[in-house]
């Protein structure tokens, strides 16, 4: 029999352990250096804008760059003192003085000055001193720090009242502060937990290190690499966390398969070679079946038109094709090299659970029930993923903004302050203007467009206007009713788009008008969203369709496949917005729920998830194959593929769930949303869609599983079973007699 590439590349490994395993620790250590001499290339905010936003964005960054800016409150703290109050008065007039002294600070706005009545509220005990910041405001955050210094000795000078700042730079500053402190957490948490896990599963620590060392190398040599494309596709800040997700995810999956399964065929009676050389010909293959059906559905990323996901799917695809290359190469070698020391460190309790033969009772008694009563069975199940995929039909997309972030930082508690007396003032609408700004005709509607912002009620002060040294960009500053992201501001946004803006402004000939800030760009980004879906969608479950297809020769293997994938991702978006969008379990899971789901999150999960879960039915499914192929009956094939895989499927889910679970208990919302939709989508793939509905399905429709139409018959063939001669051996104590296989071949 042909051996694959897979079993080619395990025979060559062990034939040459040194070279392989020197050789991917020298390739590791020149990805890292490659990386680290060039640099990675990031994806700065105005890159990542969309629609109008975008574009006013783009003209903001080339034509009139904006200052960073500050807003410093100061406010009664009991009520008592209003603005008009001498030592209120005093406070003001301190601050002031104090941002003016600073070289940092550029330009000051008082509330006491004329014509500054809107930075004062309604009730008149609050008022916003706005202050720009010198410099590039990309690294406002790196010379905040004295103006920071100013306001609290500011509030020192009078303590009766209540004087704070928030701005670009100082809510970056404590923010990213917050989420690198959450992010080492998150790392410290998840290694310990992955390895104890590991342990359990392997009861030796030998064993348990090895695919945990190949996920972090394999990592680190993808952080690596994805310098290189960088130069051309610029990254989210955030790809270098996606890739450690996903790379700690498929690279442990990948080594967990490809061992248990030569620990299988050595307890089968195997000497070291041919057990090593079975396990590269199914579990080898199976990895490059997968990895490949993942990096297709990473790949559909590029069709959302977000620069922001472009660099995520150059940064998974990237570290699935490294974790996928080291299983086949470099694992083999180690294992060879190992040998029985891979049982060093044996955990005497945990190392006797794991006798030969022994599979894990509860999948083998839920096995037995389901294939007695399949139809039984899948239909409960189903009924239980579309009751958590209801909430589905009703999920509403966000840009959380200020409302995502950690709300017991002291600059967010100033925010939600500001955002009180100042509806919208933290977030602005910035509207663009591109034309003639010093016209007659332009000034009335410039003042036009101020005056029907205030009387409309949607929208308030302070409204500010910038006009460019050559007067042909004007930027003018309204804050928006509403959070920022409710529909509130989205109705604002809408009114002051399509009716304030058209009525006014843009009557102006040859002029272009655009709107940016936190309302548009949530609104734009959800609308390329929107958009793109269903191209994302039609890609991703097209091209594993054909792969699926190429695999198994099998329609119905193919379809089943990603109608079962659909209804856990389905279930896990359900979940999310029950959870998230509904605000249920705010206290134990630490949020505040804003009325929806974040606008990249749907998108994303679907990719991941999908490419995930078919690591799971991959791996299954070629078991089951593999026995169909060596003359079982489908529903023998059934119950043998997935009691020969159920322990090693749940001790690879355990570790996503255990890991996906790290990162919901970070500060940040979308983090929250993703770790919970991750870990529940994961649970419910290795328990009700693998353990309940595939062995149902596959039961029910019999043969049939493996139709394949005559037209189709030249897709080329793949043997699921290795040449390797059965060893002759007798059993080995509390080792179950072996099915009887019928005569016929395959």
């Amino acid at each position: 029999m042909r051996e694959n590439l897979a079993a080619r590349a395990g025979r060559w490994s062990a034939a040459h352990r040194k070279t392989a395993i020197f050789g991917w620790l020298a390739f590791v250590a020149v990805s890292l250096v490659i990386g680290s001499a060039i640099g990675t290339k990031t994806l700065s905010d105005v890159d990542s804008g969309t629609g109008s936003s975008g574009r006013a964005e783009r003209v903001l960054d080339e034509q009139f760059p904006q200052p960073a800016g500050e807003q410093v409150l100061v406010q009664s703290r009991d009520g008592s003192l209003r603005a008009d109050d001498p030592r209120f008065r005093a406070a003001v007039k301190d601050v002031v003085a104090r941002m003016k002294a600073l070289p940092a600070v550029g330009a000051v706005d008082s509330p006491l000055a004329k014509g500054a009545g809107d930075q004062i509220s309604e009730d008149g005990r609050s008022a916003l001193v706005q202050v720009d910041l010198r410099g590039d405001a990309d690294h406002a955050e790196d010379h905040v720090q004295p103006v920071i210094d100013a306001v609290n000795a500011a509030q020192r000078a009078h303590p009766e009242l209540r004087i704070e700042q928030f701005g670009d730079a100082s809510a970056s500053q404590a923010i990213d502060d917050r989420v690198s402190s959450d992010f080492q957490r998150a790392e410290t948490l998840s290694i310990p937990i992955t390895l104890i896990i590991l342990v359990i599963t392997f009861g030796a620590l030998v064993a348990a290190g090895l695919p945990v060392l190949l996920a972090l190398t394999s990592v680190a040599a993808s952080i690596g690499l994805v310098a290189i494309p960088s130069q051309i596709v610029h990254l989210d800040q955030a790809a270098s966390s996606v890739i450690l997700l996903v790379g700690m995810a498929v690279g442990v999956d990948y080594s967990l398969f490809y061992m248990r399964r030569e620990r299988e065929e050595r307890e089968r009676g195997h000497d070291p070679g041919s057990a090593l050389q079975v396990a590269a010909a199914t579990s080898g293959r199976a990895v490059l079946v997968s990895g490949l059906t993942v990096m297709v559905a990473m790949a559909g990323m590029f069709f959302t038109g977000s620069g922001v996901f472009t660099g995520f799917a150059v940064g998974t695809i990237v570290v699935v094709g490294v974790a996928m290359i080291g299983s086949v190469t470099v694992l083999p070698a180690l294992l060879s090299v190992l040998g029985d020391r891979i049982h060093k460190g044996r955990i005497p309790f945990l190392h006797r659970l794991r006798r030969p033969g022994r599979e894990p009772r509860l999948w083998g008694w839920l096995l037995d029930r389901v294939l007695r009563r399949p139809a039984l069975w899948a239909a409960a199940a189903t009924i239980v993923l579309v009751l958590l995929a209801l909430p589905t039909l009703r999920m509403h997309t966000v840009n959380p903004g200020a409302q995502g972030l950690p709300h017991d930082l002291p600059v967010m508690k100033t925010y939600e302050r500001i955002q009180a007396a100042f509806p919208g003032g933290p977030a602005p609408a910035v509207i663009v203007v591109q034309g003639d700004l010093r016209s007659p005709r332009m000034t009335t509607a410039l003042t036009d467009l101020r005056q029907r912002a205030l009387d409309s009620g949607e929208m308030g002060g302070p409204i500010t206007l910038d006009v460019s040294k050559d007067g042909s960009t004007g930027v003018m500053s309204i804050p928006l009713a509403g959070s920022g992201t409710d529909a509130r501001s989205e109705t604002a946004l809408a009114s002051l788009r399509n009716d304030l803006i058209p009525a006014t402004v843009g009557k102006v000939p040859g002029t272009q008008v655009d709107v940016a800030g936190m309302t548009a760009g949530s609104k734009d980004f959800n609308d390329l969203m929107k958009g793109h879906a269903p191209i994302v969608f039609a890609f991703v479950l097209g091209m594993a369709f054909l792969l699926l297809l190429v695999t198994f020769r099998s329609i119905v293997i193919a379809l089943k496949a990603i109608v079962l994938n659909l209804l856990s991702v389905a279930a896990a978006y359900g979940v999310l917005v029950w959870i998230f969008q509904d605000g249920h379990f705010e206290k134990a899971l630490g949020f505040r729920s804003d009325g929806g789901i974040t606008s990249w999150l749907p998108l994303f999960l679907f990719v991941i998830l999908f490419g995930l879960s078919m690591d799971y039915h991959v791996f299954i499914l070629s078991r089951i194959k593999e026995a169909y192929d060596r003359g079982m009956s489908t529903e023998r094939a059934v119950s043998h593929g997935i009691r020969a895989t159920a322990s090693v499927v749940t001790s690879a889910a355990i570790v996503m769930v255990a890991v996906f679970s790290v990162f919901a208990t970070l500060s940040m919302l979308e983090f929250k949303q993703m770790g919970i939709g991750l870990a529940v989508a994961v649970l419910l793939d290795a328990t009700i869609i693998r353990g309940i509905l595939l062995p149902a399905a596959m039961k029910l429709l019999g043969d049939r599983n493996w139709y394949l139409p005559r037209w189709l018959e030249w897709l080329p063939r793949f043997d699921h079973e290795p040449a390797v001669a059965e060893p002759a051996r007798p059993l080995r104590r509390h080792e179950p007699e072996p099915e009887p296989e019928p005569a016929q071949a395959a």
